[in-house]
C-alpha cells in the first residue's frame, strides 16, 4: 500500500526508521467486486493504473498458465507487457510468476492413474530467458520474478537432493536480473539445504501462508538466519471452494477472518525488515475474501506494531 496517499482503503507508513522496505499488494487487480473500495463505482478508468494508486506492488499471474497439451509454451505478448509499464508510477513494483511451463516437472493430468508425461521445458534457462525477454519493456519496474513449484513428490522428483541439484543448475545459469524468489510447495524440502542453496545462488523464499504448507512464521523463526535480503509473503487461504461459495465470487467484504493468523505474520514481518530484508506481501481474495481489505488490515496492524515498539 501506498504511503503518501490518503485512500479509501487506508494507508501506512512502511518505512520506518532501519527497517528496511515492506510492500503490500494483492494478486491480480482487475476485480469488478472491487469498485468502492479501489476502484470508482461509475464511469471508465484503467484498472491498473487506478489500483497503483492506492497500492505500490502487484503480483501477475496471468502468465503462469502457460504449459498445455502440446510442449510448445504460451508466453506473455510483449505488447501486454509495455502496457503495464506505462500504466504505473517509476516506483510501482511488480511481482511476476515466470510460467509453469518453466515449473513443472510434468504435465497435469487428469486422469491419476495414467503414466506420467515429463515436461522437456522444466527448469529451462533458455525458456526461462524468453520470457524474461518478452518482459523487457517492464523489466525496470519488476522486484522479483517467482517460480512457483508444485507439491514435488517421489514419482515427479526423487527426493530432495535431486531437486536441489536441478535447481541449482538452472539459478547458475539465469541472468543476475531481474531477482528470483523460489517457492517451494513441498514442506519437507523446507531445511537448511534448501535456504542454503538459494543463499548460495542469490535467490530469495517465497513464504506461502495456505493450503498445506506450515504456518510462515514458524518456517521464519527456524531459519529466518539463512534468509537473503529480500522475501516475498503471499497469503493464500487454505479452502478456495469454500469461500469462493461463501462470498459467492464478489470479492468486496471479509467472510473469514484471520486475525490470528496475522497476528503472528506482523511480528514475522517486524523480524524480517529488522534484519534488513526487503519485504512484499501478496495477498490473494482467497485468504480472507477480499484482498484489498485484508491489505488495509494489515497495514494498520503493522503501523500499531511499529508504534508500540516506538514508545
Amino acid at each position: 500500500m501506498r504511503p503518501d496517499r490518503d485512500t479509501d482503503i487506508g494507508a501506512g507508513s512502511w518505512y520506518n526508521g532501519s527497517m528496511s522496505e515492506l510492500r503490500i499488494g494483492t494478486c491480480s487487480w482487475k476485480y469488478d467486486s472491487w469498485r468502492g473500495i479501489v476502484y470508482p463505482q461509475t464511469g471508465p478508468f484503467d484498472y491498473l493504473q487506478e489500483y497503483s494508486r492506492h497500492f505500490d506492488t502487484v503480483e501477475v499471474d496471468r502468465w503462469f498458465w502457460s504449459l498445455f497439451e502440446k510442449d510448445k509454451p504460451v508466453l506473455p505478448r510483449t505488447g501486454d507487457a509495455r502496457e503495464y509499464a506505462a500504466a504505473v508510477p517509476e516506483d510501482f513494483r511488480f511481482t511476476v510468476k515466470a510460467p509453469n511451463s518453466v515449473t513443472l516437472s510434468h504435465h497435469y493430468q487428469k486422469d491419476k492413474q495414467a503414466l506420467l508425461r515429463a515436461n522437456p521445458h522444466f527448469l529451462s534457462s533458455e525458456l526461462y530467458g524468453e520470457f524474461l525477454a518478452r518482459l523487457e519493456p517492464m523489466l525496470g519496474k519488476v522486484g522479483v520474478v517467482m517460480l512457483q513449484f508444485e507439491y514435488l513428490n517421489k514419482q515427479k522428483i526423487a527426493n530432495k537432493g535431486d531437486f536441489l541439484e536441478k535447481l541449482a543448475a538452472f539459478l547458475k545459469k539465469r541472468p543476475e536480473k531481474p531477482e528470483l524468489a523460489i517457492e517451494c510447495r513441498n514442506p519437507n524440502y523446507l531445511d537448511e539445504d534448501y535456504f542454503n542453496c538459494l543463499k548460495e545462488h542469490d535467490a530469495h523464499h517465497v513464504f506461502c501462508q495456505g493450503y498445506y504448507m506450515p504456518p510462515v512464521w514458524e518456517i521464519e523463526a527456524k531459519y529466518g538466519g539463512l534468509l537473503t535480503d529480500l522475501a516475498v509473503l503471499r497469503l493464500m487461504g487454505t479452502d478456495r471452494k469454500g469461500i469462493e461459495a461463501a462470498s459467492n465470487d464478489s470479492w468486496n467484504r471479509i467472510v473469514e477472518p484471520r486475525d490470528r493468523e496475522l497476528a503472528e505474520i506482523v511480528p514475522m514481518l517486524q523480524r524480517l525488515r529488522k534484519r534488513g530484508q526487503r519485504v512484499y506481501v501478496n495477498i490473494n481474495n482467497h485468504y480472507e475474501g477480499s484482498a484489498p481489505k485484508t491489505a488495509e488490515k494489515l497495514g494498520k496492524m503493522v503501523q500499531e506494531e511499529a508504534g508500540k515498539r516506538r514508545k
